[in-house]
């Protein structure tokens, strides 16, 4: 049976001074990796893609590594990276060589418009491929960076996180929140791009089960195929929008998926590819 996998949660401790917080996002003060697995627990999720929390952290993954070690079955570990730091492959190299690690990150949503030339978004991309980890990026309101650097690292496993919209971190949703799905749907002719339907229920304009957004995500679904999208909640950024257990339902009650789609869609593609499975004692 195939497992059900989270693709994207986030988990944090309290800011305090022996790791402090870079930034906040308007969260829970604390949602610790115990929180997560018994969040995950009571809803029947047997594992998930841990990506350490950029708006805390940055690109120190230590507190990832910290749940880990407490919960090595149930937690896959993805961190992001600096491109404007020299040794960036070589830190990927070592991240790569520690237990549960299965991907790393690139942060392109903020800031001025990232070149596709750029050394240090190559040199990640490029490592990952080395290493067999597949690099996820957030790149909100620019697909077409990620369509380039996708056409230029061909031998990269990508993945688009949040479905590759911006998402809204507190209701309402956006006034037309897939104004901008045909531009997702064009990265679809890229192989080697793969996406997160993550977050996907902050897009809706109705109650749960929110049956507005499965028309977009039949579309997304028809251009990537199954193989290439997986399920996830986003949790705990989503956690002013809805609950962990309403992100997870939602995919399950829906009359929108046959059994086979919905395996593939809420584990057997993450499993395929991250290569990882979690293990639930």
């Amino acid at each position: 049976m195939t497992p059900t996998i989270d693709s994207q949660v986030h988990a944090y401790e309290r800011d305090r001074p022996e790791r402090p917080w870079a930034g906040t996002w308007g969260g829970p003060l604390e949602v610790t990796g115990d929180d997560m697995v018994t969040a995950m627990d009571a809803v029947g999720v047997d594992g998930a893609l841990f990506v350490s929390t950029f708006s805390m952290y940055r690109y120190d993954g230590s507190y990832a590594l910290e749940v880990y070690a407490k919960h090595p079955g149930r937690f896959g570990l993805i961190k992001p990276f600096d491109p404007q730091v020299a040794s960036v492959s070589e830190e990927i190299a070592e991240w790569a060589r520690l237990p549960g690690t299965v991907g790393a990150r690139l942060m392109l949503a903020g800031g001025a418009e990232p070149n596709p030339d750029d050394p240090g978004l190559n040199r990640i991309l490029t490592a990952g491929a080395d290493h067999g980890l597949p690099v996820n990026v957030l790149c909100w309101g620019r697909p077409a960076v990620l369509g380039e650097l996708a056409h230029r690292n061909p031998n990269t496993q990508l993945v688009l996180d949040h479905l590759g919209l911006i998402q809204p971190y507190e209701p309402p949703a956006p006034r037309k929140p897939f104004a901008d799905l045909d531009t997702v749907i064009a990265l679809a002719e890229h192989e080697n791009i793969a996406i997160k339907v993550s977050g996907a229920c902050t897009l809706s304009h109705q109650p749960f089960p929110y049956p507005d957004i499965w028309p977009p995500l039949q579309r997304i679904f028809e251009a990537f195929g199954f193989e290439r999208c997986m399920w996830g909640t986003d949790w705990t950024r989503t956690d002013r929008v809805l609950t962990y257990e309403q992100g997870v339902e939602a995919f399950r009650v829906t009359d929108q998926l046959s059994n086979e789609e919905r395996s593939a869609l809420m584990g057997g593609s993450i499993e395929r590819i991250y290569n990882w499975s979690p293990t639930v004692e």
